[in-house]
Parts: C-alpha cells; sequence; structure tokens
C-alpha cells in the first residue's frame, strides 16, 4: 500500500523544477521498468507495481534487492501521468555524468536545437539509438532529458543514450567539428550529398534553426518532397529518422 506522503513525493517529480531539487526522476510501463530491471537496476529507488508485475518480476526483484511496494490499479493511477497506467512505475535517480568521448572525424550524431515536444524527443533518442548514436547533443531551451513522457516515448532507449546539453557554438570549438549539417526545407538534396562525419542539427518543430545556430553551420540539408506534396513540413522525429538514415547508410553500411 502507497502512503499519502509517497503519492505527494511522486507526484512532485512530474515537476522539472523538482526533479532537477531531489535528482530523481521517473520511468513507467512494464516493458520500460523491467529494462531497468535487467541492465540498470543500480539506478532504481523504489517500484510501486500490481500484484502480477511483482509476481512475474520476484526474482529479479530479490536478486538485485529492489525495494517495491505493491499497488492497486487506482493507486498507481493516482502517481501515473499516463490516462491508462501500466503495471509498474519506478522511482529513479539521476544517471552519473558520462565523459563525451565522441570524436566527429569518425563518428556523426545529432544536436536538437529548442527541440520542445516530449514525443519528438523522446522519439529521436529512440531512433539515434537504434543508429547507434551513443550521445546526443540539445540546446539549454530543448525538452528535458527526465521529463517521464520523454522517457515513455523512448521505450527503454534513455538507458543507452548520452545526451549532453550544450550551446552550439561552444559544442562546435570544444569539439573542433568541420561539417556541421542543418535541416532546412531550401537545403541541397540528401540523397545527392556526399555526407562526411560531423554533426545534424535539427531545428525546432515550428522555427526552425535558430538564426545564431544557422549561421554556424556550413552545408544544408533537406528531403526532397514530391512535386504534387501539399504538405508544409516533416515532423521534427519525422525528418531526422529519415536524415539519420541517410547518414548511416553512406557512412556505416
Amino acid at each position: 500500500m502507497i502512503s499519502k506522503n509517497q503519492i505527494n513525493n511522486i507526484q512532485s517529480l512530474h515537476l522539472k523544477k523538482n526533479r532537477d531539487l531531489r535528482k530523481l526522476f521517473l520511468v513507467e510501463g512494464i516493458k520500460t521498468v523491467e529494462e531497468l530491471l535487467n541492465y540498470r537496476p543500480n539506478l532504481i529507488v523504489q517500484i510501486f507495481a500490481t500484484e502480477d508485475f511483482i509476481t512475474f518480476n520476484l526474482q529479479k526483484l530479490t536478486f538485485n534487492n529492489v525495494n517495491y511496494t505493491l499497488v492497486s490499479d487506482i493507486e498507481l493511477s493516482k502517481i501515473s501521468l499516463q490516462n491508462t497506467p501500466n503495471k509498474a512505475l519506478a522511482v529513479c535517480n539521476y544517471f552519473n555524468a558520462e565523459e563525451d568521448t565522441i570524436n566527429f572525424d569518425k563518428n556523426f550524431s545529432l544536436y536538437l536545437d529548442d527541440i520542445r515536444d516530449p514525443g519528438n524527443f523522446g522519439t529521436i533518442l529512440r531512433l539515434a539509438n537504434w543508429f547507434g548514436i551513443s550521445t546526443i547533443y540539445c540546446s539549454a531551451t530543448s525538452c528535458d532529458f527526465y521529463n517521464p513522457k520523454v522517457i515513455q516515448a523512448t521505450m527503454g532507449a534513455f538507458l543507452r543514450i548520452n545526451c549532453v546539453y550544450v550551446d552550439l557554438a561552444e559544442l562546435i570549438k570544444t569539439k573542433n567539428i568541420a561539417h556541421i549539417y542543418g535541416a532546412v526545407l531550401n537545403g541541397k538534396n540528401i540523397y545527392k550529398q556526399s555526407l562526411k562525419n560531423g554533426l545534424i542539427v535539427i531545428g525546432n518543430e515550428a522555427n526552425g534553426i535558430s538564426s545564431d545556430n544557422l549561421k554556424l553551420i556550413n552545408q544544408l540539408t533537406t528531403i526532397p518532397c514530391h512535386t504534387s506534396n501539399g504538405t508544409e513540413s516533416l515532423n521534427a522525429a519525422m525528418a531526422t529518422s529519415i536524415i539519420t538514415a541517410e547518414f548511416y547508410r553512406q557512412l556505416v553500411l
């Protein structure tokens, strides 16, 4: 059974200021909480779950010495951000900062310039993991990595991605990045470009890449559309997946 104080403490983690203050975040859903148990049980402070989840995972919970509390569906709904809570919620510690070891002469990565939508942000983390990108970079105004909706959208990929918030100019200077690509509507056809390892800048969902950051880009690229197309632009996560797939095809396969 969950106490009223526990409910209040967990609900407070729905807000970024409280997550940052306590260095705790939430993970929801059977699949994602099970991935935590399998790969990063050391992150878990406590799991709140229904009886069937606990019964099925009791051996892992015991082996990893994980604290857990049995809750009802009604109790779970009080601490969840989901419309239909999915059996389990974990309170976790923030990650320890990882060393950024990417060599941009040999690898490519993403820079998210003011990506605000948690669904887009989480989906981009998921596709980055799919294409073997270990670290991505973000502007300070981009979505919070520990936002519960971001964590949910990654489908567990957040466990395998290092996310660094940094100013683009500082990143380029520090890492001495030669090739900085910008995803824009009026760039060169990506399928006709000879791509190089470097940084791919993805702009804000509504406004694109900021004017200050646009000045730092030395190669503009675009996804060609059909001539009869009536769609103004692609969703940020959708565009990122297409662009990243072409970089992967040219540089990795």
